[in-house]
């Protein structure tokens, strides 16, 4: 065992699980914490197949209210005597399209996404920077190239993106690390949550001067997802980004992920922009 403990956000499915698994196989003490622990079953069968049962677990959390938050993180703290790492993991997609669906689902999708994020960011940081801690958080290539019918969802990825990648040298000022990890596609339950019907005659209907375009889009993603990265593969990235002795900013969790990044995005893992505004509060 490492000794150290870190809490992982959004564990029942995909690349939460997954980080869970291997964050345990490394040592490490593993919170995994999820809105409905009615749902810890995966996990759990997973686990003790593992063998890590041990070092895993599981504690409600749901990071869209400030205190469930700051009392899942008090309790850990309290239970095992610090806090080593978070890593945000919770979130929801959303595929749609201002004009059809208002502006309260971004909102939405905002407060899962993004301020899930900053809920869980704050409640560990005093206890983070009392043991030079890092914070991890699992964004997406959606933010850094926005994407059709995602806007809601690469808004908030790309505030993410913006706020900790703001925060990172603040935050290493007084001893903790922040990464970014940045999927592409990747085979898992979240893409069967994003609120598509599966009658696409009624979306069509829905979405009126939108339907071509959205037809073409799910065509063209339905190929990308059909050669998708695992979720074991894509956490594998996490777990090593989490147990790295010399963090980066931003790691993209597959080939595909950086290459699709690539045009956009010509620091891919972040030091320049981190060299650049650590010299702006030095």
């Amino acid at each position: 065992m490492t000794g150290k403990t870190v809490l992982i956000t959004g564990t029942s499915t995909g690349i939460g699980l997954e980080t869970a698994l291997g964050a345990a196989r490394a040592g490490w003490r593993v919170v995994a914490t999820m809105r409905d622990t009615g749902k810890a079953d995966a996990l759990n069968e997973a686990a003790a197949a593992a063998r890590v049962t041990e070092l895993i677990e599981v504690r409600r959390l749901d990071v869209t209210e400030p205190a469930s938050v700051q009392e899942c993180v008090s309790g850990v703290v309290t239970d095992h005597g610090a806090l080593h790492a978070v890593i945000n993991n919770a979130g929801s997609g959303h595929v749609g399209t201002l004009e059809v669906d208002g502006v309260e689902v971004a909102r939405r999708v905002m407060e899962v996404n993004f301020f899930g994020v900053l809920n869980t960011t704050a409640a560990a940081l005093p206890h983070l920077r009392a043991t030079g801690g890092r914070v991890l958080a699992v964004s997406s290539v959606g933010g850094v190239v926005g994407q059709p019918f995602n806007e809601a969802y690469c808004a908030a990825k790309f505030a993410v993106e913006g706020y900790l990648e703001a925060l990172a040298p603040v935050a290493a000022a007084v001893g903790v690390d922040v990464t970014l990890v940045e999927p592409g596609a990747v085979a898992s339950e979240f893409v069967a949550n994003v609120g598509l019907p599966d009658d696409r005659s009624a979306m069509a209907e829905r979405l009126g001067p939108y339907a071509t375009a959205m037809d073409a889009y799910l065509t063209r993603t339905a190929g990308a997802f059909a050669t998708a990265q695992s979720a074991h593969d894509a956490a594998a990235v996490v777990v090593t980004a989490l147990t790295s002795e010399r963090p980066v900013l931003r790691v993209q969790t597959s080939d595909v992920a950086r290459a699709f990044i690539g045009p956009k995005l010509a620091d891919p893992d972040g030091s320049k922009v981190l060299g650049m505004t650590s010299a702006w509060i030095a």
